[in-house]
């Protein structure tokens, strides 16, 4: 606690100068001992610290006792209240930085009461408040049944080592505000031998599983790939999987379309080679797949009950590693008891609408990664749920989070370069569960570097491809 303590203040002090008036409220919990703790750092700091500490039942964590006795001896402390009944608040105004350490992540259910008032009070207020491990009233995973006004919106939130699962998910973001994550000294050992089923990716993560090029490779060895996208007026779609697939290191990439898409894409990916469909404006005609290392399925098909019959019977006779995204995923939500039909360890990549039509609206981000995690169990399948973080989740269960790509990254197109990413990497020699890792940092990776150049604003799927070059080599460097 007194590591913790010490991090949280340099990181309290390093934003707010000490002519900033701090009130903090502590609770009867350990979160509410850190809060007594960096009360009495700060005022030794030079701060003016006022301290209300909540003891209603008359019940505090054995830390938190120590901590409070331990501000007895802190004579530059500017007031400490123990609230045992009823309190008056005191005033917050824009000079105020609120510490907020009255409920942490033990957390388990709504906060009533009194101190749903207090979180009232200070969320109606023009303080700062700067939130100690997870904001008061947020819980750390599911808050399907929470009570959204009684939690704290923090302007910063300074967390304890590891991030909380509920950081991840876009509905908590406006409680948590600026997050930064405090090092508090736990070992990076016994943290690595811990089993979870969540996960964070770190750079490490993706260099690691990163294929070598032979110096005497040629295409025939690099991978052959097949992208089924594209229907009258959506040739894009089957252009951007195609260029983000080239550009992934695939050796040759074989796109079937319809034959209204054929001039668009012999002029805008020369490299990919034509397999056209016999129909002009539809899928309709499935493909061989056995001289193909990887197919990547649905970006632009369209929803057209012929394209629907031909998916099921291209998806059945699949002898390779299949990416299905898009229109694929739509079709078969339009069709569930096809979903049994689906090749062990195939990938699906659908976004929050794609995922919600296949498996039902989530009340919250929680229900949703849980539905996700059933599913890949059940389908034996691999599920990249697209978002701010997308999340990677396994047949075995294991969900990794992405923290690469940005909001500029939320354009038509992108998913269908993912697909591209994926399909390459497949065709490439990577598993499963590789190619997703890889694809998914890569995909958010050249995102960032094509942000950087022109701003999140103006960003286009093209412009993702185009900087998935400087992505490898930054990975690769």
């Amino acid at each position: 606690m007194e590591r913790a303590a010490t991090v949280v203040t340099d990181a309290i002090a390093r934003q707010w100068a000490n002519d900033m008036g701090v009130v903090v409220f502590a609770g009867p919990g350990n979160n509410g001992g850190d809060a007594l703790a960096v009360a009495r750092m700060l005022a030794v700091r030079g701060y003016s610290v006022s301290v209300w500490l909540f003891n209603t039942t008359g019940r505090l964590s054995d830390d938190c006792k120590k901590n409070r006795d331990r501000l007895k001896d802190v004579k530059k402390l500017k007031s400490f209240v123990q609230v045992t009944e009823e309190f008056d608040p005191p005033v917050l105004d824009s000079s105020t930085l609120v510490v907020d350490g009255l409920f942490g992540s033990g957390l388990n259910k709504p906060l009533t009461g009194g101190f749903a008032s207090l979180v009232k009070y200070v969320n109606a207020s023009t303080a700062k408040v700067v939130s100690i491990d997870i904001p008061s009233g947020l819980m750390t995973e599911s808050n399907e049944y929470n009570v959204r006004t009684n939690i704290i919106r923090a302007d910063v939130t300074l967390t304890l080592q590891q991030p909380k699962l509920s950081f991840f998910f876009p509905e908590n973001q406006q409680y948590i505000g600026n997050l930064k994550v405090l090092d508090i000294g736990i070992s990076s050992e016994g943290i690595d031998a811990t089993d979870a089923h969540f996960y964070v990716l770190e750079e490490s993560d993706v260099r690691c599983r990163l294929l070598g090029r032979d110096a005497f490779a040629h295409k025939g060895t690099m991978g052959h790939a097949l992208i089924i996208a594209g229907s009258r007026g959506m040739a894009g779609a089957a252009m951007l999987a195609a260029k983000a697939c080239l550009r992934s290191g695939a050796g040759k990439v074989t796109v079937h379309t319809p034959k209204a898409n054929v001039l668009p894409l012999q002029i805008g990916v020369p490299e990919a080679i034509l397999d056209i469909d016999f129909d002009e404006s539809i899928f309709s005609q499935a493909v061989e797949t056995e001289h193909y290392k990887a197919l990547g399925v649905g970006p632009g098909l369209g929803t057209n009950e012929t394209t629907a019959i031909t998916l099921i019977g291209q998806l059945r006779r699949a002898q390779c590693p299949v990416v299905i995204d898009a229109d694929a995923l739509n079709i078969l939500a339009n069709h569930k008891a096809w979903m049994q039909q689906i090749p062990a360890g195939a990938i699906l990549t659908p976004h929050i609408g794609e995922f919600e039509k296949l498996e039902g609206v989530s009340t919250d981000s929680y229900e949703r990664i849980s539905k996700a995690m059933i599913l890949a169990e059940h389908q034996q399948a691999y599920i990249v749920l697209k978002g701010h973080y997308t999340s990677i989740i396994s047949p075995g269960g294991r969900v990794v989070f992405c923290p690469t790509g940005n909001a500029g990254m939320a354009t038509a197109g992108s998913g269908d370069v993912l697909t591209g990413i994926i399909t390459a990497l497949l065709a490439r020699g990577y598993k499963q569960g590789d190619a997703c890792i890889v694809g998914t940092y890569l995909h958010g990776l050249a995102g960032d570097i094509a942000a950087e150049q022109y701003g999140q604003e103006s960003l286009i799927a093209s412009d993702i491809i185009s900087c998935l070059p400087m992505a490898f080599k930054k990975l690769t460097s």
